[in-house]
């Protein structure tokens, strides 16, 4: 039996799972300083690579789209969050127009994993324009705020009509929220306002699970160690994910969807929040790549698998 440790001393987890960590004090000290040296990696690449997108920023052409990916790649490096891909992101190029991915969102670690995969910025609440650090992150990756005010909604999907034109990709999050991990919230229509017109960009959808933790797979009683909702603080959430090895996701692209093909912003929305819910509940059965098929289209979504691992 693993040796039973002071709470205070461990992140929370269920009594009927097994301790992963090592035994003894090494076990007691090796998850705070994981976390320590984590957080001072991720400072550090930080603060390394904000000279670099303030200068691309200015610049002509494409490198302050190219950049984000390449710095969230390296702080899923450093966090340690390997990643199972399935399928692809649609690029511009490839579409001919504009994209625009919708995901689920239980946790901040979903920004991580879609900015080292998608060339894309990321819409985001008003909220996060007063977080330190966080906002200068955001605003260096020319992140597109929209806000929950309702007086406000017309500024928002203008806002996002127009980076569209400009030629930037997006990454939009439409429940609007964070859940606990284990299912996906009803997408919110007016987020999707922007994708109907004439014009609109294509949609592709995007289901994440995490999956395993410690090299375990996740049960249901685990699966709100990632996710960040209710009251809790990021920091706080932080530090408690941090401390653990072996943080693990599975990412899905699905084919992507034409609105124009949908008679109305409802319909794509209820079509999208299906195919992104149902897409999440398979990959958190830890259900092989071969098994995730879209019936709906009778395309494969396992034809394209990669494993994205730190180092």
């Amino acid at each position: 039996m693993p040796e039973k440790r002071p709470p205070h001393l461990l992140p929370p987890w269920p009594a009927d799972v097994p301790w992963p960590l090592s035994a003894g004090v090494l076990g007691q000290v090796a998850g705070p300083m994981r976390a320590l040296r984590r957080a001072l990696l991720m400072l550090l690449w930080t603060f390394l690579a904000i000279g670099p997108q303030a200068l691309l920023n200015v610049l002509p052409g494409d490198g302050k789209r190219i950049f984000p990916r390449f710095f969230w790649h390296g702080i899923c490096v450093i966090f340690g969050l390997r990643r199972r891909v399935i399928g692809a992101p649609t690029t511009r190029a490839a579409a001919g127009r504009a994209v625009l991915f919708v995901a689920n969102h239980s946790s901040w670690l979903d920004i991580l994993l879609l900015g080292a995969e998608c060339q894309a910025v990321f819409v985001s609440k008003d909220d996060v324009r007063s977080w330190p650090l966080i906002s200068l992150v955001a605003h260096l990756g020319r992140t597109v705020f929209i806000s929950r005010r309702r007086r406000e909604t017309a500024r928002g999907h203008a806002a996002i009509a127009a980076r569209l034109k400009a030629g930037d990709n997006l990454i939009l999050f439409p429940e609007g929220t964070t859940s606990d991990g284990s299912r996906v919230l009803p997408f919110r229509s007016a987020f999707l306002a922007a994708a109907m017109g004439d014009d609109p960009p294509l949609i592709q959808p995007v289901s994440i699970a995490y999956d395993r933790l410690a090299a375990l797979p996740c049960r249901r009683a685990v699966r709100p160690l990632f996710a960040y909702y209710g009251a809790t603080s990021i920091g706080a959430h932080f530090w408690r994910l941090a401390q653990w090895p072996g943080l693990h996701a599975a990412i899905r692209f699905h084919p992507p969807l034409d609105p124009r093909a949908l008679p109305d912003r409802k319909a794509l929305t209820q079509a999208l929040w299906e195919i992104v819910a149902e897409g999440a509940a398979a990959l958190r059965q830890n259900r092989p790549s071969s098994a995730l098929a879209d019936d709906r289209r009778g395309a494969p979504a396992g034809d394209i698998e990669q494993q994205r691992q730190p180092g």
